[in-house]
Parts: C-alpha cells; structure tokens; sequence
C-alpha cells in the first residue's frame, strides 16, 4: 500500500469493543485505568522468575474466562441453545490461554455491538473474524516440553496443536459467534493487531463481508517468553518499582514491560450500522502498511517506513494531518525505539505540531505484543468518543532527543479535549508497520 491508495470503497466503523488487559477485564475497566493514569504492572505471579533480570509484567489477574456472561447471546438464533459463557470448564483444556484472553474480548466486543438482537436479517456468511496473534500458545509450548522429557510422548495431549495454533483463536471465535465470512489470523509481531483491523475494514471495503471481528491477543509473560526478550536486552528491569517500569519517552527508560490480553473490534459497514441503529463509536477511514527493510528488530532511521505507514493511513482516509488530534503512539519504552518513532511522528505532523497530543498507553498496559496495535487502536477510538485523551505516564525528565521534536506527550495526566480524528501506530519484529486512522462520524 502507498500515500496513493484509492479511498475505503465502503465506508466502515466501530460499533464494539472488548478487552482483557492488565489494566481490566472490561472495556469499560480497562479505558477507566487509562484515563486515570492507572498502571496494570507488577511483580510476575505467574511463575517464579528468581534468577532472571526482568521480573515484573503486565499479567491479566483476576480472569474466569467461565464466568457466566451478564447476558445470555443468542449468535445461531433464539431457536437454538444460547452462549451463557465463553467456555465451559470442559472446553478450557482445549486452548491455549492467548485463546482464552481473546474469546472473552471477542464475545464482549459482540455484546457490546447489539448485533446479537439483529442475527435473523444478517445472514452469518456476512460476519468475519480477523483475529491475529504474534506468538501463539508459548505457557502450553514449554509445558507440553517438559511432559514429553519427564513422562514420554503417551503424555502429550491430543488437544496440544489445537492449544498452540495461532489461527485457532479466529477459529474459535467464528465457532462462538456463528460466524462464517472470512476467517484468517495474522501474524506480523507487534503490528499483527493493527493489520488484522486493516485488513478487516478491507474486506467491509470491498464488500466480502458486511461485520469484521477484529483485533488480537496474546499471552506470552512465561520463563521462556520473559527469558528471552530479558536475553535481548529488550526488558525494563525496574523490578523494585514495577508501576514505573514501563515510561516511553523517559530519558531514564530501559526497556520494554511484557504484558499478556486481547483488545477485540466489531467492525460494521456504515449503512447497515445504522439502518439498526447501532451505536458508533467512530469511523476507521485509513490504513497504512509499510516495511523498513532495514533491521529485524529496530526502526529505520527517523522512523522512515513507520512515517510512510502513518502518511499512507491518514491518505487513504481523506484526512490532512492537521485533521488528526491525537496519536496513539506505539511508544514501548525502549531507548532507540521510542525516539524514532517520535522522529517520524514530527515529521509526518510537521505542520500540524501545535493542536496534536501524543501519548504511549503501554506506559500502563505495558507490551501485549500481538495485542498491541489494537490497544492502541483503543485508546484512539475512546478519545474520540469521549473527547479524553489517556497519558503517558512515568514520563518525569524527557529525553532530549525526544523533546527536540517539540511534540506535546501527555505527560502524567489525561487532558480532555475534542478529538476529530486519531491515528494508532502498530510496529513489530521483521520492520513491519501498521497505522490505523480513526474519525468521528
């Protein structure tokens, strides 16, 4: 895709949104921590990391993935057997926690949309999922490894592949929820969310589907997960102050915080959102996708392929940058990426600096990887709803290469303002870029 891109050729917007995130297992909890400057990392629980550098994360706590539903859905129906939870304890053996995570924020996300009430006018070959994943079942990788070296391969279990699969959270989700449109994961590290939402407003666009499912999960806070990135360098170490670990654009950053969850959309063709008189929260109007070609695991100099990705996003939207008010920056805290990113973001915005507000929610969500670009996509479509911006918060002493770009971070505390247009930023492994562009309707 390029700054030339032909307009969306049907129009698509948000009419659900479901998360399960360190800083809630709600939307409405997760987007109440944000505003408020809340931080969703601590101490690792999940398993003992005594011997490791990095030993804090942003874990979901307090997640029953079979809590009965507030309301039973009847996705094949009133006819038929309704979902009164997402799995049943039968079913939780079966997958993969990422699964788990992204099930929950994916039945949410259709609850919240109303689409449930409407199920006999839309033929379900019209409903698809999008749901992408970077890493896949990593806690069920390392454990299925050592049932196979300590008790033989008798031990394994049949449901393993099923667990791991990357595109088995898509799969499930279409099995919940009736859906039997295009069904595809994607997999492309930190953008995998960002691309997911894209490709999903894609297909709207051209008419192979009239609802997407998207977004994306993760769940990677393991020995091996936090052992590795920990190898690399990548992690914060901040262990005895792990609610300031996370502090894009800090000058004292050093590191990125691993978090797990699932930031989950219903993306809706316009008209027919509001023929049913949905609820939306706002347009998705562009998207951008580049590559760096340059590293596989830093930005290019000045963010080039990351400012070719947000240009191409703000494009094909029929936006100027001096429509957009805020960017909901990829920011994870890490010392070079974080400037560059800030770079490309100066550059693209060069004449629209004075009225635009940046700001990095993994400073309180920290990293959900495969996860990420939809949270960011989050924080975008909830400010413009709401006219609140979500900070960046731990940012005490800016790093001067950062502050040289004379952009506004959002430091500490949520400023209200009216939002017109937003733009989420998504950048992973292998130079992959994605930017979504949101705007009120």
């Amino acid at each position: 895709m390029n700054e030339t891109s032909a307009p969306l050729r049907r129009r698509v917007v948000v009419t659900g949104l479901g998360t399960v995130t360190p800083c809630g297992n709600s939307a409405a909890d997760t987007w109440a921590a944000l505003i408020a400057g809340r931080s969703g990392i601590g101490r690792i629980t999940r398993f003992d990391p005594t011997g490791c550098p990095a030993q804090i994360a942003g874990e979901v706590r307090g997640f029953e993935v079979t809590r009965p539903l507030p309301k039973p859905l009847y996705p094949y129906g009133a006819a038929n057997e309704p979902l009164t939870q997402v799995l049943t304890p039968k079913d939780v053996k079966k997958f993969g926690r990422f699964t788990h995570l992204g099930a929950a924020a994916a039945v949410e996300a259709y609850a919240d949309s109303g689409l449930d009430a409407f199920r006999s006018e839309l033929p379900s070959d019209r409903i698809g999922v999008n749901l992408g994943v970077g890493v896949g079942g990593l806690p069920e990788m390392e454990a299925m490894h050592d049932t196979l070296k300590t008790s033989g391969y008798r031990r394994i279990s049949p449901f393993f592949i099923i667990q791991i699969a990357p595109n088995l959270l898509a799969g499930q989700v279409s099995l919940l929820l009736g859906c039997r449109g295009p069904n595809m994961s994607m997999a492309s590290a930190c953008a995998t969310s960002g691309h997911a939402l894209g490709e999903a407003a894609a297909a709207i666009a051209r008419g192979d589907a009239d609802v997407m499912i998207a977004g994306g999960a993760e769940s990677t806070v393991t020995p091996l997960g936090i052992g590795a990135f920990a190898q690399m360098r990548a992690l914060s170490t901040r262990n005895d102050a792990p609610e300031q670990a996370s502090r894009p654009y800090d000058r004292d950053r050093d590191g990125f915080v691993l978090s797990e969850g699932s930031v989950v959309f219903v993306l809706e063709e316009l008209e027919q959102a509001k023929r049913r008189g949905a609820r939306i929260y706002a347009e998705l109007r562009g998207y951008g996708a580049t590559a760096d070609a340059y590293h596989l695991s830093s930005l290019a100099p000045g963010g080039e392929g990351s400012a070719r990705a947000m240009r191409a996003a703000i494009t094909r939207g029929g936006l100027a940058p001096t429509d957009v008010d805020y960017v909901s920056a990829h920011a994870t805290s890490t010392p070079g990426g974080d400037g560059e990113e800030a770079a490309a973001i100066a550059t693209v915005f060069a004449e629209a600096k004075a009225h635009l507000n940046v700001s990095g929610v993994k400073s309180m969500t920290g990293h959900l990887l495969g996860g990420a670009g939809a949270m960011g996509a989050f924080a975008a479509v909830k400010a413009i709803e709401t006219g609140i911006i979500p900070p960046t918060i731990n940012l005490e002493n800016i790093d001067p290469a950062c502050e040289a770009t004379g952009l506004n971070f959002t430091p500490k505390v949520a400023v209200k303002k009216k939002v017109r247009a937003a733009l989420a930023n998504g950048f992973g492994f292998g130079g992959t870029n994605a930017s979504v562009a949101f705007a009120a309707l």
